[in-house]
């Protein structure tokens, strides 16, 4: 991991590269346009200490929903390495792990190429461990071990190659508590972006919000009949969608453009 013992570190520029994950889904804009996110927040708080310091901050958000690792890099890397960012996030490969043709293998050494190309064209890379999907989705046998063999290989990615890690794995409660999470299961709440934004500036030696690593209280388990019916409920609501869309070779960001696609300053929040 990148030593930052005896000095502080100093970015004026932030592309945040992915999928749903890191576009913000399902945390809506304070501002009622598109989701906000874990990506967002983090980029605001550099953005308050570049002002601090008399300097402006850009940020870029590239992600889009739905986009597979192979996409990712194929439309998202190019802009980035020309844009030539002081700090990078990359995380990729959530939406490859629910696929039946998955090869964990192949998408690693891929993974650990770019991150090499990152940090070879001048910047910081933020990468990520990722929070347990397998206790709210169906396929726990399938998805449990692909997910803990991607967090096995990132892990070894990031000390390779001098990477900041963002450990979710390791975060109990964000893998457990429903709260974090939104209504398709999928996607982090508002609560939970909060919690990785944390979670990424505390991985780059800053100070996060402190309510932003709040718990909120432990929701009751329901009854069988009113968990199966809101299993039913979600599977008709998300599910049937999700796989007519497999089905039909289509995707939730078919009609998506990135949300800031250039880097361009950012002001920091005023409240």
């Amino acid at each position: 991991m990148p030593s930052r013992e005896g000095y502080t570190m100093v970015w004026r520029s932030f592309v945040a590269v992915g999928d749903s994950f890191t576009e913000g889904m399902d945390d809506r804009d304070p501002s009622g346009h598109g989701y906000r996110g874990w990506a967002d927040l983090v980029a605001a708080h550099l953005a308050t200490a570049a002002a601090a310091r008399g300097e402006e901050f850009h940020y870029a958000n590239l992600a889009i929903r739905g986009r597979l690792f192979d996409a990712v890099v194929s439309e998202q890397l190019p802009p980035t390495l020309a844009m030539r960012p002081d700090l990078v996030s990359f995380a990729a490969g959530g939406n490859d792990a629910l696929r039946r043709n998955f090869d964990g293998p192949a998408l690693i050494a891929r993974f650990d190429e770019i991150v090499a190309q990152l940090r070879g064209n001048g910047a910081d890379v933020i990468v990520f461990r990722f929070a347990d999907m397998s206790r709210r989705l169906p396929g726990k046998r399938i998805i449990l071990p692909r997910t803990s063999y991607l967090n096995d290989a990132v892990l070894e990615v990031a000390e390779r190659h001098g990477a900041y890690l963002v450990d979710m794995w390791s975060d109990e409660e964000l893998s457990a508590n429903t709260a974090m999470w939104s209504e398709d299961r999928l996607h982090l709440s508002t609560i939970g972006h909060r919690r990785v934004a944390g979670h990424v500036l505390h991985a780059l030696g800053l100070a996060p919000d402190p309510t932003w690593m709040d718990v909120p209280p432990a929701q009751r388990r329901p009854l069988w009949p009113a968990a199966r019916f809101a299993d039913a409920r979600w599977a008709a609501r998300y599910l049937a969608p999700w796989i007519k869309r497999r089905l039909q070779g289509r995707s939730s960001g078919d009609l998506v453009t990135a949300k800031r696609p250039d880097l361009s300053p950012i002001l920091p929040p005023t409240s």
